[in-house]
């Protein structure tokens, strides 16, 4: 079972990944990268990192999509042109989406058996799924975060401060025209 929904999740969020790209709207856009980091919420609970699936939902596809959906409505940038009807376009986006979410799974299972003589499911790094059942997901990763992994967390807090200042300086700079 665990198998099917990982290629039912991972072709949806390679699908969604890819009418990111090829969408004109930008706010179709980014309304599928929401769909893209929910698919990849959903492939974090199939992992059992519970954790890392809650955080990617109200981080990613909540406050920085609902940021970025806010600059792009700010910005009124324009949608798509009249060439194209949505529906044939929609539908041409989604079946190249499908194929290439198959070949992707098909490469990576072809892949996988060459170089590695099949799927790794042995424990990697310093925290095997053991330790992880015996301290919990959580516990862990904030042990991690906040001793190991600091100043990389510090950074990416600053960094996201910068660009909340970037954000509002567009917005002002945008209204005074």
């Amino acid at each position: 079972m665990e198998l099917i929904l990982f290629f039912i999740l991972g072709g949806m969020a390679l699908t969604a990944a890819l009418c990111v790209v090829l969408q004109r709207n930008p706010v179709y856009s980014a309304l599928f990268l929401i769909h893209a980091f929910l698919c990849i919420a959903g492939l974090y609970l199939l992992l059992g990192a519970e954790f890392m699936a809650v955080i990617q939902i109200i981080l990613y596809a909540g406050a920085v999509m609902m940021l970025f959906l806010y600059v792009i409505m700010l910005m009124n940038i324009g949608g798509e042109g009249p060439e194209y009807a949505a529906g044939e376009r929609m539908r041409r986006v989604i079946n190249i989406g499908g194929v290439l979410a198959m070949i992707s799974v098909i490469g990576l299972g072809i892949s996988t058996t060459l170089f590695y003589g099949g799927p790794q499911l042995g424990p990697k790094g310093s925290y095997g799924p053991r330790i992880a059942e015996n301290i919990g997901n959580t516990k862990a990763i904030a042990h991690l975060l906040f001793t190991d992994y600091i100043l990389p967390f510090e950074i990416t807090s600053i960094l996201l401060l910068a660009a909340m200042v970037g954000v509002v300086y567009l917005a002002r700079r945008i209204r005074a025209h």
